[in-house]
């Protein structure tokens, strides 16, 4: 069971990635410290319970045999989106080989996905205004708490937002925007899926 993160130093302002990774380095935040950094705030994750762990299971799982050799699948990895951002999203397919990530995290990705429950109103709102602003071009929410994945496309990175979001159809296919030839089936991302739809 991992452990609150320990007091941070007293400090003027927001932190920026560089002085989050140092906290890192130097000890103050260690692996067990499940935290990431949003817009200079260093913010506590919640534990995965059984359905948000399996649903990213199954995610990668899904998206490694999909992909093949044409891109990275990153599973709740750091991700530099910003000076001031490191989020760790559940699912990050990214370009290059794993011989590029051996001294440095990624800093743009094709697709960013987040499985959410009780983290909903954050990866609405706060992580795709972040992924909107690094330009990613599609951004899913694996809806756990309503049953769907909703799909962001379109950033407009000077205003911080996606133009096309949607509700992805339960029987619908769906191809990334940047590797047009992967495709996923939505039903196959919410197994076991709840029989409450409200939103």
């Amino acid at each position: 069971m991992s452990t609150p993160a320990p007091s941070l130093p007293s400090r003027p302002g927001p932190y920026t990635v560089e002085e989050y990774f140092r906290l890192v380095e130097d000890g103050v935040l260690g692996p067990d410290d499940r935290v990431e950094l949003l817009e200079g705030v260093i913010v506590p994750m919640p534990p995965a319970n059984p359905p948000h762990a399996n649903a990213v299971s199954i995610l990668m799982q899904r998206l490694i045999l999909a992909v093949g050799g044409r891109a990275i699948v990153r599973g709740q990895s750091t991700y530099v989106a910003s000076l001031r951002s490191a989020p760790e999203p559940d699912v990050a397919v990214v370009t290059g080989s794993s011989d590029d990530y051996w001294k440095r995290h990624p800093n743009a990705a094709l697709l960013v996905v987040e499985v959410a429950d009780t983290s909903l109103a954050t990866d609405r709102l706060t992580k795709a205004a972040l992924y909107a602003r690094n330009e990613v071009p599609e951004y899913w929410i694996v809806n756990l708490r309503h049953g769907r994945v909703e799909v962001y496309r379109r950033p407009d990175a000077a205003a911080g937002l996606y133009r096309d979001i949607r509700v992805a159809a339960e029987d619908e296919t769906l191809s990334l925007v940047a590797l047009p030839d992967v495709a996923i089936a939505v039903a196959d991302l919410l197994p076991g899926r709840p029989a409450d739809d409200d939103v």
